[in-house]
């Protein structure tokens, strides 16, 4: 024979359910509680114009190629691309005692984009090519000073004698260095047809994110050369920001697919870096 419970106890029991802790519809006889709050969404970042972004203070960021002395049997011409050692200390002692700090691409897109701030005196260092000084070398000055780098990889060229290897790369990636695409072997971007935009932009990235398991979200054109034909691939590839070089026009339309840098020649003074990082971007 089952047991029924009394009219008035069920009634208890189930006022006793309804009002547990984080039922939002919990009532009494006498109280009407007010509805819980939606969670309240961040405001919504609002990016620059084409205008904007063109309009702002450009940022210098030095390109290095090459940080040795020049080798028997080098042409003169490669000094243009060859820093002395001795050279590249004394320009990163030089930014550091007159208050430079590193940023990042990401920071730089942003402050373009969004006007995030920036250090006061921001300079951005990158490499290109993949040489393997730029982490013998470079890598050891940069951390004195507490300067972080971006090393725009060229893939072709990863362990092979007097380049990277795979294990130097995720090393730079793990401690807080940019890895960023330089294409597969140093093409030419104006004469890409066919697979050439997945050889030398897609393959690239991904072999770089598969070193680092970081994204690779930023590109350096061969030779700093370029055309509006690049930017819709580098975009469809989820590349963010693209370098050319200082003596080239901005792109009015795609500006973050533009970005300029100047290339440190090895007869550089610390004076002559200087003078040219205050002017070339004006």
């Amino acid at each position: 024979m089952k047991h029924v419970l009394p009219l008035a106890i069920l009634v208890s029991i189930f006022q006793s359910c309804s009002e547990a802790p984080g039922n939002a519809n919990a009532t009494t006889l006498n109280e009407t509680r007010d509805p819980v709050p939606s969670e309240v969404k961040p405001a919504a970042v609002t990016k620059a114009s084409t205008a904007e972004i063109l309009a702002k203070k450009q940022v210098p960021v030095l390109c290095y190629h090459h940080i040795r002395a020049l080798r028997a049997g080098e042409s003169q011409r490669l000094t243009e691309y060859i820093v002395p050692e001795s050279n590249f200390r004394d320009q990163m002692q030089s930014l550091a005692d007159s208050g430079y700090q590193t940023i990042t691409p990401d920071e730089y897109e942003a402050y373009l984009t969004t006007g995030a701030p920036l250090p006061a005196k921001p300079v951005m260092l990158t490499y290109d090519d993949t040489d393997a000084e730029q982490y013998t070398v470079a890598l050891p000055e940069m951390e004195k000073h507490k300067f972080k780098g971006v090393y725009f990889i060229m893939t072709i060229s990863i362990g092979r004698p007097r380049y990277m290897s795979k294990e130097q790369i995720k090393d730079l990636a793990d401690k807080g260095h940019v890895i960023a695409s330089h294409t597969w072997d140093h093409h030419n971007v104006k004469k890409y047809a066919g697979d050439d935009w997945d050889i030398q932009f897609k393959k690239t990235k991904e072999k770089l994110e598969t070193i680092t398991g970081k994204p690779v979200e930023h590109f350096a054109y061969p030779f700093g050369l370029w055309n509006s034909a690049a930017i819709p691939e580098l975009q469809k590839r989820g590349y963010k920001t693209a370098y050319q070089l200082s003596d080239n026009h901005r792109d009015s339309l795609a500006p973050l697919y533009a970005l300029r840098r100047m290339i440190v020649p090895g007869s550089w003074s610390v004076k002559t870096m200087h003078r040219a990082m205050k002017g070339t971007f004006k």
